[in-house]
């Protein structure tokens, strides 16, 4: 197949807009400057990123600015995002046999390219932009397996022709060796707090460079919340400080501790509350979303699992 009839990855039509760390600050990113800087600095030098922390720090929003700000435009045909799960496989992310679009109940399958090799193409053919996979969850599917062969490739050291190789499933024209480019980058986000998931494998692991978000409750937090989601000026301040209780709990926990943590996600809302609302929102977030949190922490203690929704919203 010619490079011009490969897959592309064609999200939206609208012209790019610029976008910078600036930007980033804009959408309520509750990250100091500083901070940003150092994570786009890791992705570009690096190329491949994992970002982990507890539930609710905003892990896969950061991703994808951090992608938009690296190519310096908010442009989304050069984002894919998919998220990693315990049925994805090699043939589902890189390359495959797939039912044949003219198989008429007879059973044809064709080799077609995954999301990956979709991503690869389209970052050789336009070699003067920046292409961003996001892998949402990386550690619920077995990464290793499912990169395959490429996963020596994406060392940013092994991204030349010279250190090609021959994929598992060939292209449909005959064997063609594939390198991943300079230009394709990778975000991946993990939850810390997932207990259910087994630990990175190390030759994965090494090909990557982790960072760590945190719970980011504080001046840049209640400003957003205030200012652009209509959050009881007071009240923002009594919920930081009960979130914040809260944490520093679980972080001590013996069975527990930081990755555990609840994020600020759980408490910024998505939308400007109507006035006099802020109590009944809080409430109703500690009732639906943090307290079944706490009960999974706590499943076999659920004293210690009411006692710490209670402390949440007793005595407004």
């Amino acid at each position: 197949m010619d490079d011009d009839q490969k897959p592309e990855v064609v999200q939206d039509s609208r012209p790019p807009e610029h976008y910078s760390i600036d930007d980033i600050l804009k959408d309520g990113c509750f990250l100091e400057r500083d901070e940003i800087e150092r994570l786009l600095d890791l992705l570009q030098r690096e190329k491949n990123l994992i970002l982990q922390g507890p539930p609710g720090t905003g892990k896969t929003w950061i991703a994808k600015r951090l992608a938009f700000a690296l190519m310096e435009e908010r442009d989304s045909n050069k984002l894919l995002a998919v998220q990693f799960h315990p049925n994805m496989s090699y043939e589902d992310f890189v390359r495959g046999w797939r039912p044949s679009p003219s198989d008429d109940g007879k059973g044809k399958f064709d080799i077609e390219d995954g999301v990956f090799m979709k991503a690869v193409h389209a970052a050789h053919r336009d070699s003067s932009s920046k292409f961003v996979v996001v892998v949402e969850e990386i550690n619920r599917g077995n990464p290793a397996q499912i990169f395959g062969e490429l996963l020596t490739l994406l060392e940013p050291d092994k991204r030349t022709p010279e250190d090609a190789l021959e994929l598992s499933y060939p292209d449909k024209d005959g064997k063609r060796q594939v390198h991943v480019p300079e230009n394709l980058y990778i975000v991946g986000t993990m939850n810390t707090a997932d207990r259910s998931l087994a630990l990175i494998d190390l030759a994965f692991r090494r090909r990557f460079a982790f960072a760590d978000l945190e719970p980011k409750l504080g001046d840049r937090w209640r400003k957003w919340v205030i200012e652009k989601r209509g959050v009881d000026a007071e009240l923002a301040h009594e919920v930081e400080r009960r979130i914040t209780e809260l944490n520093q709990r679980i972080a001590e926990n013996d069975r527990l501790g930081n990755q555990f943590r609840i994020g600020h996600s759980f408490v910024t809302p998505v939308r400007r509350l109507e006035a006099g609302k802020t109590k009944d929102w809080f409430e109703q977030i500690v009732k639906s979303k943090i307290g079944p949190q706490l009960e999974e922490y706590w499943f076999d203690d659920l004293k210690t699992a009411k006692d710490a929704i209670n402390r949440l919203i007793e005595g407004w």
